[in-house]
């Protein structure tokens, strides 16, 4: 898996492009975007509104990573399809649950 994620001391941080307003909620898997960085392809029900797609992103990763909403935030990219995302939890097997979802 192209690493679309960066190790932290709390856990780790996902690179994540999102597209809002999709049919369902779903993880696509990692994109290689023209710049050559790695992206986790999101796609959520949500619309782009007052944060509602940006609560549906970290409600999607956190369920797929086995983590609670509260342990998943936004931490660059509020109004952009393309994120930054922390994950607060033991980087070893948030590591691994993320490599299940490649």
């Amino acid at each position: 898996m192209a690493q679309c994620y960066r190790l932290s001391p709390e856990g780790l941080s996902l690179f994540v492009r999102v597209t809002p307003n999709a049919g369902r909620d779903l993880i696509e898997g990692v994109e290689i975007r023209d710049d050559g960085n790695a992206v986790l392809r999101v796609r959520v029900k949500a619309v782009p509104d007052k944060g509602k797609a940006n609560a549906a992103v970290s409600a999607v990763l956190a369920k797929a990573l086995g983590v609670s909403k509260s342990c998943v935030r936004v931490t660059s990219g509020d109004t952009s399809r393309l994120k930054t995302l922390a994950v607060v939890g033991d980087s070893a097997a948030l590591l691994l649950r993320l490599e299940a979802l490649g």
